[in-house]
């Protein structure tokens, strides 16, 4: 009985350490590669360095991405932030 009760605080923050911080991070990491895999020509983007532009090519690790001058700059999938601007069109 006394080593459940010695046992009982380092079971309990185990558990509040998976609730407050393990569990969150994995459901923000899935969110992020669901985002990256759906990724099409046409999205506004912005990368982790804050680079704004419209992916004009993908490939299976590599997305090329136009901005505003016209000039393509090649980046790894991983690298993009968040999609700005779904393009409904293409």
């Amino acid at each position: 009985m006394d080593m459940i009760v010695t046992l009982l605080p380092l079971i309990l923050m185990f558990g509040l350490m998976y609730l407050f911080l393990i569990r969150p991070q994995q459901k923000r990491q899935k969110k992020v590669a669901e985002m990256q895999n759906s990724l099409s020509k046409g999205d506004k983007i912005v990368t982790i360095g804050g680079l704004h532009g419209f992916i004009d090519a993908i490939d299976e690790g590599q997305v090329v991405v136009k901005c505003g001058d016209g000039s393509r700059l090649t980046y790894d999938r991983n690298a993009i932030r968040e999609v700005v601007e779904k393009d409904s069109v293409m």
